[in-house]
C-alpha cells in the first residue's frame, strides 16, 4: 500500500493490509465528484477510511453523504434514530456494545455494502474499534483450507447477537429491556456461502464472524472447530486496522469486504451513529446466491 495524492487529497495508509486516513476532505451531500471518486477509490482498495475533524456533520449531513454511497438500508429490527431517517445510535448507555468480531447484518440475505459511521461521544479513553480484511484472511489460508471453504456454506442468525446483548441488560432497566424486546423482534436465519465473490472488485472473501452459527452439513462440535479455523486467520492482527476515536471522525467501511470489532474497554459513556448505505446478496465462485431459511 502506498500513500495516495490527489487534488490536495492525502490518502495515508494507516496499516498494512487494511485501512488509509483520509486528509483534506470536508464531507458533505455535495462533495464534488471527483472527490467522491478518490474516496471510492481509495474504499475499494483500503476497505476502511477514516476521516478526522469532521465535526461539522450532524445527522442530517451525515445522511445525505451516505446516499453518495448507495440507497439507505434500513435496519431488519431496531428503528432508526428519533428525529432522524436512516441513523442507527449504537449508544453505550442503551447496552449497544458491539463487542465481537462480525459483519454486520448477515442472518439476512441482503447483506449492506457499505457504513458511515460518526463519533458524537467517545470517552476520554478506550472504545476504539479494530476492523479486518476478509480477503487477505482468505489469501492467507493454506490452498486445502481456501478449497474446503470454497465449498461451504455457513447458517448465519442475529438470535447470536442477543445472546451478547443480554449480557448488559438489567431486567430492572425498563429503557434497556425495551431496546431488547426491539431488537428481538424478528428472527432471522441465512444461508450464506463461507467465500463470497465481491461485487466491486472481484476478490474472494471470507463472510463469517458472529452471526455465523454453523457449517452447513457438519455437525455443532465440527462447525466450532471450523469456525475457529477461519476466524482465527480473519483476527490474525496482520489483517487488521485498529482506529482510536476522537469525537467529529467518520470511519467509512466496505461492509461484505471486512469484519470489526468495538472494543468495550470503557466506562464513560459513548455514542457513535451510522448510516448504512446499499446492499448485494453474496454468490460464491459458482455464482450461487444467499437465501433466506427462515423469519419468525
Amino acid at each position: 500500500m502506498t500513500t495516495i495524492q490527489t487534488e490536495g487529497i492525502k490518502v495515508l495508509p494507516v496499516a498494512g493490509r487494511i485501512g488509509a486516513e483520509v486528509q483534506g476532505v470536508k464531507l458533505s451531500g455535495d462533495i464534488h465528484p471527483s472527490v467522491f471518486e478518490t474516496i471510492k477509490a481509495a474504499l475499494d482498495e483500503y476497505k476502511v477510511l477514516f476521516f478526522k475533524g469532521q465535526n461539522h456533520l450532524d445527522d442530517a449531513s451525515q445522511e445525505e453523504f451516505a446516499k453518495r454511497l448507495g440507497a439507505p438500508y434500513a435496519h431488519p429490527t431496531v428503528p432508526v434514530k428519533e428525529n432522524s431517517n436512516y441513523i442507527f445510535e449504537l449508544d453505550s448507555e442503551h447496552g449497544a456494545k458491539a463487542n465481537n468480531w462480525h459483519t454486520d447484518v448477515t442472518f439476512v440475505p441482503e447483506v449492506p455494502k457499505y457504513s458511515i459511521l460518526r463519533g458524537v461521544t467517545i470517552p476520554s479513553v478506550g472504545g476504539d474499534t479494530v476492523w479486518a480484511n476478509t480477503n487477505t484472511a482468505y489469501e492467507d489460508l493454506p490452498k486445502g483450507l481456501q478449497k474446503l471453504a470454497d465449498e461451504l456454506w455457513a447458517i448465519h442468525t442475529n438470535e447470536y447477537d442477543y445472546a451478547q446483548f443480554k449480557q448488559y441488560v438489567s431486567e430492572a432497566d425498563e429503557v434497556k429491556k425495551k431496546y431488547r424486546e426491539i431488537f428481538e423482534s424478528t428472527k432471522y436465519k441465512t444461508r450464506h456461502p463461507v467465500v463470497h465473490v465481491h461485487a466491486e472488485t472481484g476478490k474472494k472473501h471470507l463472510l463469517l464472524g458472529g452471526f455465523a452459527g454453523k457449517i452447513e452439513g457438519y455437525s455443532t462440535s465440527e462447525s466450532e472447530r471450523l469456525l475457529s479455523i477461519f476466524d482465527s486467520y480473519v483476527t490474525r492482527l496482520e489483517n487488521t486496522v485498529r482506529w482510536r476515536w476522537t469525537e467529529g471522525d467518520v470511519v467509512i467501511w466496505d461492509n461484505l469486504a471486512t469484519q470489526h470489532y468495538a472494543i468495550a474497554d470503557y466506562d464513560e459513556h459513548r455514542v457513535v451513529r451510522r448510516v448504512t448505505v446499499g446492499k448485494n446478496v453474496p454468490v460464491n465462485q459458482s455464482n450461487e446466491a444467499s437465501s433466506l431459511i427462515s423469519k419468525k
